[in-house]
């Protein structure tokens, strides 16, 4: 009589590069699921630097609100958009040519195929130096008087957000819950509206060009809103190269930037991604973005934290001073 064949054992399953979490179990601060979030969260974010997030609150209607506003602008004639002209890192609108991310690389890409409306904080600081480069006020198009106060509103919900992503990477990392969050008090964030239109308006891609070429992003934590399109985001990791994002139109999506991954002693890294051009099988496609970048309070000293959690001992920085050059970096022209 035949031994018999032992059962094979189910495999554990890997956790995705880029797993979905729920905020909840985080905001509703249960013990056991806040820590395994933090798990969840570590791992990601040493592997790929992104997350999706749901369970974070910020209404759907808020978002295609805001979406449908800026449409309005951007459909507008060239000319009465020029009015609202602003250079990279300033207030108003970049058009077509503005910026090309992949030169934050070292390289030298055709300008990114998108436009933008920019916003940042609107509450002027103390120091009129800090004043001078990081404030002026928000220019709103008075085309679409609308558009003012559903930014006003995202941007709050943005804020509220990004404080309690914060408090759980510091929790994450084993660290106190405002490690980072002290450092926000007034910090110079920013709000890109991109809008990424079909060939129809942009003309053919050239070789090599994107809707936003391959870089990291500079600053601490990105709230990104997207929609899904076959020109859309792709994110790099050292195992599977370029891949498309996941998608979930519940979900925002989180990466970490360039002072976060310094921060952090490149524990977790910046996330490499880049936005793909309007599809061949599919030119006419139009997206939309609504991306926040969150900032420090200008004058932070960033400082690796050290092992065991970092793992590289960088010099301290000055927050500000390095977003400079960053944002000088991809400036066109």
């Amino acid at each position: 009589m035949s031994e018999p064949q032992a059962r094979p054992q189910p495999q554990p399953q890997a956790r995705p590069r880029i797993p979905t979490i729920d905020l909840r179990p985080w905001l509703s601060g249960e013990p056991e699921a806040r820590a395994d979030l933090a798990r969840t969260v570590d791992e990601a974010l040493q592997t790929a630097g992104f997350l999706l997030v749901t369970g974070h609150g910020v209404d759907p209607g808020l978002r295609a609100a805001v979406r449908q506003a800026a449409r309005a602008f951007f459909l507008l004639p060239a000319d009465a958009k020029a009015g609202y002209e602003a250079k990279v890192g300033g207030r108003g609108w970049l058009g077509p040519g503005a910026e090309a991310n992949g030169y934050s690389e070292g390289t030298e890409t055709p300008p990114d195929l998108k436009e933008s409306l920019t916003f940042a904080t609107h509450e002027p600081f103390e120091d009129p130096v800090v004043n001078a480069e990081w404030y002026a006020p928000n220019v709103w198009p008075a085309e679409v008087p609308e558009l003012r106060g559903l930014c006003e509103e995202y941007l709050e919900r943005m804020a509220e957000l990004e404080k309690a992503l914060l408090a759980l990477l510091g929790y994450a990392l084993g660290l106190e819950p405002d490690f980072f969050t002290r450092h926000m008090d007034h910090p110079t964030y920013g709000f890109n509206i991109n809008w990424y239109p079909g060939t129809d308006v942009i003309g053919p891609p050239e070789p090599g060009q994107f809707r936003i070429g391959p870089h990291t992003d500079f600053g601490t934590v990105t709230i990104l809103d997207r929609q899904a399109g076959k020109g859309g985001l792709q994110v790099f990791t050292d195992e599977g190269g370029w891949e498309d994002a996941p998608y979930d139109p519940d979900a925002v999506t989180i990466n970490i930037g360039d002072l976060m991954a310094r921060w952090t002693g490149d524990r977790w890294r910046s996330g490499r991604h880049r936005v793909l051009p309007p599809p061949a099988d599919a030119p006419a496609e139009e997206l939309m973005s609504l991306v926040y970048f969150g900032e420090c309070t200008p004058g932070t000293r960033v400082e690796s934290v050290p092992a065991p959690v970092g793992r590289v001992a960088y010099p301290p920085v000055d927050s500000h001073a390095y977003l400079r050059e960053k944002l000088d970096s991809i400036t066109v022209g």
